[in-house]
């Protein structure tokens, strides 16, 4: 088994029994998404790998340490680069803006392509799901996560977009900022 089927089968079993916020599905499918658009940007095993368990140590019992004696330490690199601080004691609702702009100032200074991959395929995942939970409840869709504020979420996921325009012309940055216009209305106000 080489290192990214072995992803695919640590995922499965790390998430087990998770589901997808809003949508109700099994959580499997999003980091099963995301490496199927990082597919489309690259062929290397190990970035394919890290998408698949990007979510792992954020949401699930898995440490960074898990994941470096499983997978390797560059494997292990991307997937720290992908998980976000956490700040025990403060609600993740109150720490939503210093997770963001502390994991979008690392995204701004990498110049990892590996690291941008998982960006890419990470986040257009999240917007098509906020474009299909948008075509069912408009922008009632974000009273339930941890930052409700449109404008907030607005400003993270077009930043996010300033800093991976290395995939301009790809499709998967043409649909993400295709579904980030729909989502969150044309153009930025507040630029």
């Amino acid at each position: 088994m080489d290192v990214f089927e072995k992803s695919v089968a640590f995922a499965i079993k790390a998430h087990e029994g998770q589901t997808r916020k809003k949508e109700g599905i099994p959580f499997i499918l999003h980091p099963c998404e995301a490496a199927a658009i990082a597919g489309t940007l690259t062929n290397d095993r190990d970035i394919l790998a890290a998408v698949m368990l990007h979510d792992t140590v954020e949401d699930t019992d898995a440490t960074i340490e898990d994941i470096r004696r499983e997978f390797g330490e560059r494997v292990a690199e991307l997937v720290a680069k992908e998980t976000e601080n956490e700040y025990e004691g403060v609600a993740r609702e109150e720490s939503w803006k210093l997770r963001k702009a502390e994991s979008l100032e690392q995204l701004r200074n990498s110049d990892d392509f590996g690291v941008k991959v998982m960006w890419m395929s990470d986040k257009l995942s999240n917007m098509r799901s906020f474009f299909r939970l948008w075509l069912r409840e408009g922008d009632r869709l974000f009273d339930n996560f941890h930052q409700k504020d449109i404008k907030q979420q607005e400003w993270y996921y077009r930043t996010v977009a300033e800093l991976l325009t290395n995939f301009e012309g790809t499709p998967a940055y043409l649909e993400y900022t295709y579904l980030v216009d729909v989502v969150f209305g044309g153009t930025n106000d507040e630029s």
